[in-house]
């Protein structure tokens, strides 16, 4: 099957999923960032790979986080970031996704950086590109619907990668709302690519996708025995907006149960690091004993966030 992300020599042209690339690429995107690391600490953090290129962030629904460290990666890269609030504009108006990107590539955009409440939207959109023969202009998701995180699937490999070096030794948990979770699906997808040991979904099963097995994970229904010996603890934010009640007796009961404390964290291997990819619901899925805790890495996940979108961009828009 044609991966829509690749062109015809195998380089990367949209990052659009993380599911289907292949271990090299996700490697090439984790080595690129060690690189714009070391940019990120200078006095003047800008080298000029994208100079001249524009660069759209198109956010139809919010994230303050996902879209800032996306606009500070462009213009380390200096690109000119054009941020539309499209929630309030055009589509609000009947215009359908498509006119909208006619519209923005006729005013010569380089790259789309779409977040979208519709799984799939991101690849619609690459796909209409394709088709008017725009291979020049470039998709990057930023998070669509349930589907996929990709940028944050590769933010969270940078961050396992920096404090453990090698990915084929470790057992990880990913914890908590998987159903809802388009983090946990490319976090998934990108753990069992780059080869680790055990993946385990820790989750209530009302909260678990239908056959989550077959995506290469150990299912584990109880708290304790998923975080048994783990060498990463991945938590996941409970997504009320996306629940209805049925799913979760109270927000109580599920802390209750599935809450990382630091009593349940010393199950863990002791040098175990515990990741969020926010926003945090403390005193709900974590502890905020565990959040400001030394084995929690979940600020160093921002600082590399912005790395790694530096790779992803530059990557992309090199072909």
């Amino acid at each position: 099957m044609h991966n829509p992300q690749l062109n015809a020599h195998g380089e990367l042209t949209h990052l659009l999923s993380i599911d289907g690339l292949p271990r090299e690429v996700l490697t090439h995107i984790l080595d690129t960032a060690s690189n714009f690391l070391e940019v990120s600490d200078r006095d003047v953090k800008k080298v000029p790979l994208l100079r001249g290129k524009s660069v759209f962030n198109l956010f139809f629904e919010n994230s303050t986080r996902t879209r800032t460290t996306f606009e500070i990666a462009a213009k380390r890269l200096s690109a000119d970031v054009i941020n539309l609030d499209v929630s309030r504009s055009s589509t609000a108006k009947g215009e359908t996704l498509l006119d909208t990107i006619d519209n923005l590539v006729a005013m010569h955009a380089d790259m789309f950086v779409v977040r979208h409440a519709a799984s799939g939207a991101p690849y619609l959109i690459a796909d209409h590109l394709r088709r008017v023969g725009r291979d020049d202009v470039h998709v990057v998701n930023a998070g669509d619907g349930r589907h996929a995180h990709p940028t944050q699937g590769l933010l969270d490999m940078y961050t396992i990668r920096h404090y453990k070096k090698d990915f084929t030794n470790l057992t990880v948990a990913v914890v908590g709302d998987i159903l809802h979770s388009r983090v946990a699906r490319s976090d998934i997808h990108a753990l069992t690519t780059l080869g680790a040991a055990e993946v385990r979904a820790v989750a209530p099963k009302t909260l678990l996708p239908t056959a989550v097995e077959k995506m290469g994970v150990r299912v584990c229904l109880n708290l304790a025995e998923g975080i048994k010996d783990c060498d990463v603890i991945i938590m996941l934010r409970l997504q009320n907006e996306r629940m209805n009640g049925t799913l979760l007796p109270s927000a109580g009961e599920y802390s209750r149960c599935y809450g990382l404390t630091p009593e349940i964290l010393a199950l863990a291997k002791p040098d175990a690091i515990v990741m969020h990819p926010g926003p945090m619901n403390r005193g709900v899925e974590i502890d905020s004993e565990v959040a400001d805790g030394p084995q929690a890495v979940i600020l160093p996940q921002v600082t590399f966030g912005i790395a790694v979108r530096m790779a992803v961009m530059s990557i992309v828009a090199g072909n």
